[in-house]
């Protein structure tokens, strides 16, 4: 074969095997919401790198998961995503590790951003952080 028909070859075989992957069943992305099973009890959870929300689904899962958070009141939250930090390990990353999104929250009468640690590449229970609730 000559040069560019192995590049179609490789290019087309990348385009199946992406398509391929399966989105977290608890992410709906086509309707851009997520089901959240509650309100964690770990005070941490999602608060910091080391126990981060694994939503799965990539960037529309990361903002499925957020677009079903809302403050403790209800309020509906802002956010913005502040960069990646935190390597973890993890199967569905590149060469067995991923970078944590970290998100900056806010809502009326907050007192300043929180910052919520989500694994786009991972999934598990989605539930909300202690101090949020989920959206009706």
């Amino acid at each position: 074969m000559n040069m560019k028909k192995i590049i179609l070859v490789v290019l087309i075989l990348a385009g199946v095997s992406c398509a391929s992957k399966k989105l977290s069943p608890a992410i709906v992305v086509s309707s851009q919401s997520a089901t959240l099973i509650g309100v964690s009890t770990d005070p941490e959870y999602g608060l910091t790198p080391l126990k981060p929300v694994e939503s799965g689904g990539g960037p529309s899962g990361e903002r499925a998961y957020l677009d079903a958070l809302a403050g403790p009141n209800g309020e509906q939250i802002k956010y913005y995503r502040a960069g990646s930090c935190c390597p973890v390990k993890s199967d569905n990353g590149f060469m067995g590790s991923a970078m944590l999104d970290n998100y900056k929250v806010s809502y009326k009468g907050s007192k300043g951003e929180i910052s919520i640690y989500i694994n786009m590449y991972d999934k598990g229970e989605l539930r909300a952080p202690v101090g949020f609730t989920v959206k009706k």
